[in-house]
């Protein structure tokens, strides 16, 4: 599949079927993501896969606000964790060493949404969620900032995706 075709089938799926994502899948999620560009190739992030009865059970914790209210049938969920960036010493004496890093977590999960979608996996990147919860139910450290949860999952009603609203390409470019 092009890219151009890859970009227009990755959408933000809210109906997932009832059905295990399989590990070799999400190996090849997290592999792609390795390669994802950062600052100063810093990688400033980590991930914890969540899946099976572990997923149910946090679901509930990504109803804060009263969205997401799809969580719970969601079969796979990867939180995406934003980590110390080891920015290079000549960078890093200029400025914060952590400027980049929520960028970075944003461009990784770029690369993981077009991964699932090559795969024929739907995937919608939460930002609503109760952190203290999440990090309570997974042991994550204190040092580590839950940024987003992505969920993962087959998408159920059908293959071909929603037609996408965006706005005309003069509306957000420019040519000089």
């Amino acid at each position: 599949m092009d890219f151009y075709t890859l970009v227009q089938r990755r959408e933000s799926c809210r109906q997932y079927e009832d059905r295990p994502v399989e590990p070799e899948k999400i190996d090849q999620m997290l592999a792609c993501a390795r390669l994802a560009p950062s600052a100063c190739n810093s990688q400033p992030w980590h991930f914890t896969v969540v899946a099976g009865e572990k997923a149910r059970q946090i679901a509930p914790y990504m109803k804060e606000h009263g969205l997401n209210g799809f969580a719970e049938q969601v079969p796979c969920f990867l939180v995406i964790q934003e980590t110390k960036a080891q920015l290079a010493p000549a960078v890093a004496g200029l400025v914060d060493s952590q400027k980049y890093a929520q960028m970075d977590v944003g461009i990784v999960t770029a690369f993981l949404t077009l991964a699932a979608a090559e795969m024929g996996l739907g995937t919608c990147i939460l930002g609503s969620f109760s952190e203290e919860k999440i990090r309570e139910a997974l042991d994550i450290p204190p040092e580590r900032k839950v940024r987003l949860i992505l969920c993962v999952g087959y998408p159920d009603g059908g293959d071909a995706p929603r037609p996408k609203k965006r706005k005309e390409l003069s509306e957000i470019a420019e040519i000089l």
